[in-house]
């Protein structure tokens, strides 16, 4: 079977070998993106029991934690891509060279961006325009989560670099262990101690009863220790990449060559995500003024629906992984193929996870909260969001591939344009009349249209630029 060493080593590929890898590198991807989706339906239905306060604390905050967690895993894609690129032209030294100084300065950009979290902290709950009941404990649970941002970047360098590495299963299994510690601490940090039966014995259960800041805890607790075992993974057992011997004694000063590519790749991505998030901001502030229950509903509603797209973000994974190697390695029309392959699969998964949530919305919904008036709600806009996920699809899997060839500048501007042109100014113009649906049909038309611009550009856009990379095995070493 083909393994990532055929692209290294020139070794030709047939259409059903590259089909083969795609899904080889896909499926544990996939699970990966899963099981994180299962942790944060956990969470949502854990705190769902809390009440609507405590769900809107939550669903009021998400927005403003997706731009910090993303801004974390942007930044760190500009290390990653190019240790897939330096993979691909076979040079292990230059990838070790370029992980040691992406451990550093993702350390650095984590402390800042905790720094900055925990100083808005206290203000942003009143920004976005939450009620005074729910303040409090929006800021808490947002002050808890930026706190471990130096851990979290960690998190997503170790992931990044090994799927880069052609590496995917042991990022999907430390997910899945993630998802699994998750549950664990919850259950003792978020509700108080309680009395349970279990084959006809009464058991008394230990609880810590601390409400969403015990959801915000274990799940932070969970990602410290998938970052350490990830980080040692990559360092100590990860062939090409592990920093052993003399290898762990070299320099981890960034360099300027390192530093001006990483930005290169990572800027337009990261600006990009801020531009989005400071969008979905925009949205959470035309939503809160809808109510508690709305709020609630969107944010379940976003989470449940996440269980249908991060499918397409594993192959999307997949795709940078691919895309990014067969380009180190020179071999250009294999880009193509793997770029055209992937968005294919993208396409056909999340097509399938549509109509399985446009079927099973109530069900979804049910999961997370037991308030009839959410509960409904949320499963009317999910219905409204299955017509457009295969159009979402073909957005983030062909921008994948554009990120594995360092191709970042006019793809963030369409995800932004597309969102802030197209998305904003619909749900503004709709919310006052039809309330949340008018929010995601806003979302739906959007997505719909980012789809076909992406489809456009994958097609016949100029993404694919051969000549400036690889560096050759041999080459400058200290990078």
């Amino acid at each position: 079977m083909a393994d990532i060493s055929f692209i290294q080593n020139g070794q030709a590929l047939s259409l059903k070998q590259q089909i083969a890898l795609t899904a080889k590198l896909s499926v544990p991807a996939i699970i990966a993106q899963l099981s994180t989706i299962m942790m944060q339906y956990i969470d949502a239905s854990m705190v769902g029991h809390l009440g609507a306060d405590a769900s809107a604390s939550v669903g009021l905050m998400n927005s403003s934690l997706w731009m910090f967690w993303g801004v974390c895993s942007t930044f760190t894609m500009g290390f990653s891509v190019q240790v897939a690129h330096r993979l691909g032209a076979r040079d292990s030294i230059g990838a070790r060279a370029v992980l040691r100084q992406g451990i550093i300065t993702c350390v650095i950009a984590g402390v800042l961006m905790a720094m900055l979290g925990l100083g808005i902290s206290g203000y942003l709950p009143i920004w976005l325009g939450g009620d005074t009941g729910i303040c409090h404990g929006a800021s808490v649970y947002f002050a808890t989560f930026v706190s471990a941002l130096p851990v979290l970047i960690l998190n997503y360098l170790a992931g990044g670099m090994l799927r880069c590495a052609g590496n995917m299963k042991i990022p999907g299994l430390f997910n899945v262990g993630m998802c699994i510690l998750d549950i664990i601490f919850n259950f003792f940090l978020i509700f108080p101690s309680r009395t349970v039966c279990f084959a006809g014995m009464e058991l008394s259960l230990p609880g810590a009863d601390l409400g969403i800041f015990g959801a915000a805890l274990g799940t932070v607790a969970a990602e410290c220790i998938c970052a350490a075992a990830m980080m040692y993974w990559v360092c100590r057992r990860q062939k090409d990449l592990c920093l052993r011997g003399e290898e762990a004694t070299k320099s981890y000063r960034p360099t300027k060559k390192v530093l001006t590519k990483a930005a290169s790749i990572a800027v337009p991505m990261t600006v990009e995500h801020i531009v989005f998030c400071g969008a979905q901001i925009a949205i959470t502030i035309i939503v809160a003024p809808l109510g508690v229950v709305a709020i609630a509903a969107n944010a379940f509603a976003v989470t449940a629906e996440s269980l249908c797209y991060m499918p397409g973000f594993g192959i999307g994974e997949a795709a940078t992984t691919l895309c990014g190697q067969a380009y180190g390695a020179a071999r250009y029309d294999l880009v193509r193929r793997f770029a055209h392959l992937t968005t294919i699969l993208g396409m056909i998964v999340m097509t399938a996870m549509a109509v399985a949530m446009f079927v099973c919305a109530d069900m979804m919904m049910s999961i997370m909260t037991p308030v009839a008036d959410i509960r409904s709600l949320g499963a009317e806009v999910l219905r409204i969001e299955a017509w457009a996920e295969p159009m979402y699809a073909a957005s983030i899997v062909a921008y994948g591939a554009f990120v594995g060839v360092g191709d970042t500048m006019l793809p963030a501007t369409m995800n932004f344009g597309s969102i802030w042109l197209v998305r904003l100014p619909l749900a503004a113009i709709l919310a006052p009349t039809c309330g949340l649906k008018g929010v995601w049909i806003a979302m739906c038309a959007e997505l719909a249209f980012r789809g076909l611009i992406f489809l456009a550009r994958i097609r016949w856009g100029r993404w694919l630029k051969p000549g400036k990379e690889p560096q050759s095995p041999g080459g400058n070493v200290e990078v």
